[in-house]
């Protein structure tokens, strides 16, 4: 009887994990790992490595809202379609792994883990870092990252956020369960109490030559309640200017912007400017 127990809770267990990523995962993240392999990524400094991961995704198809599935919060595993920030995690997860010589599926979620969430701990819906510049408080906190804006010649900005606690209804989780909404409210006014520093439209193609290859680029956004609009990579093209690589929207795959970052802003009403990001070599 108790191994029959046991056995229906391995089943079980085996059930719950099919749920959060499938076989075409998996093999998408040999693939990355094998690729790392081929090119020797592992000896390269880690923004030319994010940068070379992040083209290995390039035609992935845009999909949102990927993660959000029903019932309790769980790592959601979706390599095989992305949208701006799962592009950037994945991007920069793996180049970790790659840096540190963890190549392995279980190596890749909890690192996965470990970015996504506050001090990388699975606790309910709130515990993941919905707002981008909590991500950026947080990864920083965790020395994944270093945000250079105001040390390349940004100002400071202070965001206003609270589309989230505002907008219930447009969160799947939310909607289910309502106390969760209080403990979104609490974040957002935390964040509302920080200091950030960002560079403005009228300022980047200045200070673009501090911009480096695999820098993280976070666009800030004009939009109520919102603090970051869109997320990508910036890379180093060809023409020596700085361009975007990104997962753009809905239609759409990932890609690199024809026009170089400056332009790529300018043309886009309710971008405002960005916050830099220098990845951290892993420890």
């Amino acid at each position: 009887m108790t191994r029959y127990i046991a056995a229906l809770i391995i089943l079980f267990s085996l059930k719950l994990s099919a749920q959060v990523y499938t076989d075409k995962d998996v093999e998408i993240c040999n693939s990355v790992f094998t690729f790392a392999v081929e090119k020797d990524l592992g000896s390269k400094p880690i923004g030319d490595v994010i940068a070379a991961v992040g083209k290995k995704f390039l035609g992935t198809e845009y999909v949102g809202f990927a993660i959000e599935k029903e019932g309790e919060e769980q790592l959601v595993i979706h390599l095989s379609g992305l949208d701006c920030t799962t592009f950037l995690e994945n991007a920069l997860v793996f180049s970790r792994l790659i840096k540190s010589g963890r190549t392995d599926f279980m190596d890749y979620q909890k690192e996965l883990t470990y970015v996504r969430y506050r001090d990388g701990i699975i606790d309910e819906y709130p515990s993941r870092l919905h707002y981008f510049s909590d991500w950026i408080f947080n990864n920083t906190e965790k020395g994944i990252v270093k945000d250079i804006s105001e040390e390349i010649g940004g100002t400071g900005i202070k965001f206003n956020v609270g589309f989230m606690s505002d907008n219930p209804d447009k969160y799947l989780h939310l909607a289910e369960t309502p106390e969760f909404i209080p403990v979104i409210k609490k974040q957002e006014e935390e964040i509302n109490l920080r200091e950030y520093h960002y560079i403005p439209n009228s300022m980047v193609e200045k200070l673009e030559g501090k911009i480096n290859n695999g820098d993280l680029i976070a666009i800030t956004t004009n939009l109520k309640g919102l603090d970051i609009g869109h997320v990508g990579i910036a890379v180093k093209m060809d023409d020596g200017r700085i361009h975007f690589l990104h997962a753009p929207l809905a239609g759409a795959k990932v890609q690199i912007t024809k026009d170089p970052l400056p332009v790529y802003l300018s043309k886009v009403k309710k971008h405002t400017g960005v916050i830099v990001l220098r990845p951290q070599e892993p420890k």
